[in-house]
């Protein structure tokens, strides 16, 4: 979903006061998108600041509207040293938002990266929150090149999914050493 006005540094808009009506119509916008695309997720970024009881509100409204097409919502916990001041910073804050929303359609999106950076025990936290988990994410840790460097092991995280029944998707988000095609050399190792 929109992601408010990315030049003056928002990184989302569901948390923040004031913004809510900006929030139904980005909500009404993605649907209509979602629908002819016939994508089945939807991420609502957070944003910078914000307030609980405002991010539970818009999340609650998305997930309503959402599930009407069988779509499904998704948060992002963001690590604060890449994104200083995101609302949601925290494997066990996103779970507790999703819990206390209760919205059967509102998961969240694991970043391991993000979780890396931010806590750490990446096995611990797949096999705590997997079943409440709609995508995965990775990259190399610290850094956010190919997931083939840094501190994390990707070839043990993949097998725990596999271990733990994942059968969505794994996202790359990272930025390459050099170009993408030669960023990808890494999966033919994995």
């Amino acid at each position: 979903m929109p992601a408010g006005d990315w030049a003056r540094g928002e990184r989302g808009i569901a948390a923040l006061p004031g913004r809510e009506a900006e929030l139904k119509q980005a909500v009404a916008r993605s649907l209509d998108y979602a629908r002819i695309l016939g994508t089945r997720m939807l991420h609502v970024m957070a944003g910078v600041g914000g307030e609980h009881a405002t991010f539970i509100g818009n999340l609650r409204y998305a997930a309503k509207e959402a599930a009407k097409d069988g779509i499904i919502i998704t948060i992002e916990p963001i690590n604060p040293l890449d994104q200083p001041g995101y609302f949601l910073t925290h494997q066990a804050q996103a779970h507790a938002i999703r819990e206390e929303v209760g919205e059967p359609n509102l998961k969240v999106q694991m970043d391991l990266y993000h979780v890396q950076m931010t806590e750490g025990d990446i096995t611990d936290k797949i096999r705590r929150y997997l079943p409440h988990v709609a995508h995965i994410q990775i990259a190399g840790t610290p850094g956010r090149h190919e997931p083939d460097t840094g501190e994390v092991n990707y070839r043990h995280v993949f097998r725990v999914l596999d271990e733990m029944g994942y059968a969505g998707w794994v996202g790359c988000e990272y930025f390459p050493r050099a170009s993408t095609e030669d960023g990808l050399a890494w999966m033919r190792q994995t």
